[in-house]
């Protein structure tokens, strides 16, 4: 089933974050039917920075590509600003398109962008945006490709202009609305109330930001059609090693640490090492 088909259902869809073919794997097997790879993962764990428009899109298609290799379920790409102008953009939707992407997600900063949920945010017109909007739209591949028009207005302009500017979104092909980082429970009522069956909304719950953690039933109530857990998976690995790490500096050993870990064969048993084996042996010459 596509991503625009699966958005059809009532049902929410809850698309965890990923940054490698590891995390793409390990929640495919946990069961989603969709994932989320987010800028800002990639840039915490390729480059150890924050998320600050350091990651590029090659860096992007790269781990786009490699998670296509170990999954089958849509993926949802953070595409951040489209990396420049309209032109740019449309490069953006080519290069993720054929790296495997099932969406991308467009966003109304200025470049260099920084976290939705970072202070200090600054954005280009509406009308640039809209234009990129239409100039994605027009370079996709497949109108299986969807393209979500996020806007960080509320940080900057209010509410009221978050709302006018993804209304401007939907009129330029916009398939999704994520208007990004509200700040109460009236800003998400808000939003439901002008766009709900309309148009398929995302909601983004980060652990720490702006926007109160609802869980996906609440959000789906409300009207939201996707939720996305973006950078969770990082906070709770980069939690986790770095225990690990002042564990084994004070041990020497990863014995008071082992019920925490897998060992050898139990990773090998995860990531299906004796599978992809078993599997080379079929293509190995016969005698």
């Amino acid at each position: 089933m596509s991503l625009r088909s699966r958005l059809q259902s009532k049902d929410i869809l809850v698309a965890p974050g990923v940054y490698d073919g590891l995390t793409a794997s390990l929640a495919t097997d946990a069961g989603f039917e969709a994932l989320y790879l987010s800028g800002a993962a990639v840039a915490y764990t390729r480059l150890g920075r924050p998320d600050i428009g350091l990651s590029t899109a090659s860096e992007m298609a790269d781990t786009m590509t490699l998670i296509a290799d170990r999954t089958a379920l849509p993926v949802i790409i953070d595409a951040d600003t489209g990396f420049g102008n309209a032109l740019n953009a449309q490069r953006t939707m080519r290069l993720y398109e054929r790296a495997g992407a099932s969406a991308l997600q467009l966003e109304d900063q200025s470049y260099p962008k920084r976290c939705g949920h970072l202070a200090d945010k600054s954005l280009i017109p509406a009308a640039e945006m809209a234009g990129k909007v239409t100039a994605m739209a027009d370079a996709r591949a497949s109108d299986e490709t969807l393209i979500i028009a996020r806007t960080d207005a509320i940080a900057v302009e209010g509410i009221s202009a978050a709302l006018d500017r993804a209304e401007i979104y939907l009129e330029a092909g916009a398939d999704v609305l994520f208007i990004e980082a509200p700040q109460s429970a009236a800003h998400l009522q808000s939003i439901t109330r002008q766009f709900a069956g309309r148009v398929p909304l995302l909601a983004n719950m980060v652990e720490g930001g702006a926007t109160p953690i609802t869980s996906a039933d609440d959000l789906e109530a409300q009207g939201f059609s996707i939720v996305i857990f973006p950078g969770g998976i990082v906070r709770a690995l980069a939690r986790t090693a770095q225990d690990y790490y002042k564990s084994l500096q004070q041990h020497g050993s990863n014995r008071p640490f082992a019920d925490r870990m897998f060992d050898f064969d139990g990773l090998n048993k995860v990531i299906g090492t004796a599978d992809i084996l078993e599997k080379g042996v079929q293509y190995d010459a016969n005698d």
